[in-house]
């Protein structure tokens, strides 16, 4: 039966409603289970599908879209204008609006190929690997602090910069996931190769007295299992922990089978601590490795200077009291530096493996049936001759035999561009996630990933451009009525950006983005005291010391992220929580953000930083000039008369009521710690920065369409 024909039908799989045995909380499946599931079934290339309108089409993508289109009687909408468009294409490849030179050199750009040049610039660019690790942090559940109850401090931004420099060199996705499962295993394991498996090790981890070791080591474990299963293979296998799945043919053994590759490290529950927990990657500069060594011999030699002393008179005292000061502070600086040195939690192989059993209703204290290393029943076997470890483990993911990795991994890249996914549960391709709004494409899209060698930028520049992407977001009353939620893209979505590429957004427009790649984490303004109102004793995040200078203005990936207070406003603006995996993020819609928007201290700071750009860039008509700036700053493009009008209104509104209340004017135009322009009047900054706040809270500014 075609595959598209399966999704149409009833999808469920006999014996859903099977008995569960309270004792081991194994049941047996039959065999016919494998390929009763669309997602079970592996991918075929499919031939393209026939359209009646063949001119519009530009690559493959458009014709599987346009033939669902002329089925439900909608056309595509017109494609969108060329400032749109690469507005679009900016925020969706670096997570950044373009500037002023790039708007003015595409549209100055009468070229055929003008769009795909521009398309191959963006995904060359060093802000896409920072966007698209951006991304990854989320499923990564990434974070700076361990969690739970004294939520430590620990130090991963190196695993993060990996994956920023892996996205940017565009690592095949096969070997990205090979590296951060298994990047340990592999012969001659390079230092890269080791940071990478810091992946498994962003879980939250345990220090709080009292806890028993055994109990977090598993949770930890188990934390592995589902994290691996949702960003892979789009499964709930955690549904399985306790007892078989209710509704996916995935037993208890299938989860503890799973739970065996994973269960090797040689780690600890109760972890965490004021640093990061063992196994470690130490990763000294070459200045720390040469002081290091400066040190070890300058102990020795004062050790040895001490040792050979003779008791004698007081000058020899003397002497003697003066070396061990010497030997003291020695070891007081080595101490220093080996505390500074960073390092990076990975992952690492017990020489023997720990037994692994299915527990008991998922209790590490009951354990019960011991079982082996394997996978999922429902899904192909570990080939022959694959190692029964992490490394084989990665390699079944990426075999062209699963059918399901390269699926769930294209969708989640289609979901990236288009707002939701071709699968709009990227989180669970099982039984009771939605199934795929157009099969045969999704199918095409996996199959071009392997036949492309897992080429990350191949399918992403193949997306964006398609006809599919480059329409308009212009609603007609046909496609409202036939298809409300866009399922079927007879235009382009529209959603709001994610609370980075807000944030990011007005600091790029505003001039003050400072586009630094990697380092440690930083921490820009956040409310006084936020963190020791909620943080338990003098634990090493009691206190929240504010960055300054440029660190105040870096990308918002790079900011610090405590778990039990993750950045306000970007909470509010609906980013997760990084306690747990994550590979699709919510949007709502609530006064609070609206709130932050116009008075949290970096979009305000934003806002007159903008000000002051365009006001310095105005010319004859001042006012007029620098609205227009603003506008089109934020925008990509040229604002209306109207609009125009209405802005302009705001701002002899507001430039009236400041030269009224110099005060005031200058408190506003003082938010932040970014120099301000002492030349430029105080009443007509604070005026401009009335209307660049306007323009920031835009609905077209912090919408992606």
């Amino acid at each position: 039966m075609p595959l598209a024909a399966l999704v149409a039908a009833v999808i469920g799989f006999p014996g859903a409603a099977h008995a569960y045995d309270s004792g081991s909380g194994v049941t047996a499946r039959s065999e016919p289970e494998r390929a009763t599931h669309w997602s079970f079934i592996p991918p075929t290339r499919p031939d393209l599908p026939p359209v009646a309108d063949a001119g519009w089409p530009r690559n493959a993508i458009d014709r599987f879209i346009l033939a669902r289109l002329e089925a439900a009687g909608l056309q595509p909408a017109p494609e969108a204008d060329r400032a749109a468009l690469v507005r679009r294409l900016a925020l969706d490849l670096t997570g950044l609006p373009p500037s002023l030179a790039e708007v003015d050199a595409f549209l100055a750009d009468p070229a055929p190929d003008a769009y795909d040049k521009l398309a191959d610039r963006l995904l060359a660019s060093p802000r896409y690997g920072e966007h698209m690790a951006r991304q990854w942090l989320d499923a990564a559940r990434y974070a700076d602090t361990h969690g739970y109850f004294t939520d430590h401090e620990r130090f991963m931004w190196r695993w993060r910069d990996w994956v920023i420099a892996a996205f940017n060199r565009n690592l095949s996705f096969d070997r990205f996931t090979i590296d951060q499962l298994a990047g340990d295993l592999l012969p001659d394991a390079t230092t890269d190769e080791r940071i990478a498996t810091g992946f498994h090790r962003n879980h939250m981890m345990n220090e709080e007295t009292g806890i028993i070791d055994e109990e977090y080591r598993v949770e930890y474990v188990l934390d592995r299992v589902r994290t691996t299963a949702s960003v892979w293979l789009g499964l709930t296998l955690g549904c399985a922990q306790c007892h078989d799945h209710k509704y996916d043919p995935m037993s208890q053994r299938d989860f503890y089978r799973f739970f065996a590759f994973f269960n090797n490290v040689p780690e600890s529950g109760l972890s965490g601590g004021k640093r990061n927990a063992p196994p470690l990657l130490s990763l000294p500069s070459p200045q720390q490795t040469q002081r290091l060594a400066e040190l070890d011999e300058d102990i020795r030699r004062v050790e040895t200077s001490l040792a050979d002393r003779v008791p004698g008179d007081g000058e020899a005292a003397d002497d003697k009291k003066a070396a061990a000061k010497e030997l003291a502070d020695l070891r007081a600086e080595q101490k220093k530096l080996r505390d500074e040195i960073p390092s990076v939690m990975v992952l690492e192989e017990l020489p023997v493996p720990r037994a692994a059993s299915i527990l008991v209703r998922g209790q590490y204290d009951h354990p019960g049936e011991r079982v082996e290393p394997g996978v999922p029943h429902a899904l192909p076997s570990l080939p022959d001759g694959t190692p029964p470890n992490r490394l084989g483990l990665a390699r079944w993911l990426t075999d062209p035999s699963n059918p399901l990795t390269a699926r769930v991994a294209v969708n989640r890249l289609w979901q990236q561009v288009f707002g939701r996914g071709i699968v709009a549960t990227p989180e669970d391709f099982g039984v009771r996630g939605e199934p795929p709004s157009h099969p045969e494409l999704l199918d095409w899209l996996a199959t071009e990933f392997v036949q492309s060698g897992w080429d990350v930028k191949h399918m992403l520049r193949l997306i964006v451009t398609s006809a599919t992407y480059r329409q308009s977001p212009r609603v007609t009353p046909q496609a409202l009525a036939v298809d409300p939620q866009n399922r079927l893209l007879a235009r382009s979505p529209r959603y709001r950006l994610d609370a980075e590429a807000m944030r990011d957004s007005a600091l790029a427009v505003s001039g003050l983005l400072t586009e630094a790649i990697g380092g440690p984490s930083v921490k820009p303004y956040q409310p006084a005291d936020l963190w020791k109102d909620v943080t338990y004793d003098k634990k090493n995040t009691q206190f929240y010391v504010q960055d300054h200078g440029a660190n105040l203005y870096r990308r918002s990936m790079y900011t610090y992220w405590k778990r039990q207070v993750p950045p306000p406003s970007m909470l509010t603006l609906d980013a997760p929580t990084r306690e747990l995996c994550t590979v699709r993020r919510q949007r709502t819609n609530t006064p609070l953000q609206a709130l932050v928007l116009l008075n949290d201290p970096q979009f305000v700071e934003a806002a007159r930083a903008l000000a002051q750009r365009a006001l310095r860039a105005s010319g004859r008509d001042a006012a007029s000039d620098s609205v227009a700036y603003a506008f089109r700053l934020a925008t990509a493009r040229r604002p209306s008369a109207r609009e125009t009008a209405e802005l302009l209104a705001v701002y002899q509104a507001a430039r009236d009521h400041y030269r009224g209340d110099s005060g005031r004017a200058l408190e506003l135009v003082g938010v932040g710690e970014s120099p301000r322009d002492a030349a430029i009047d105080a009443a007509e900054h604070a005026a401009m920065t009335a209307v660049c706040e306007v323009v920031l809270n835009l609905d077209e500014t912090i919408t992606r369409e």
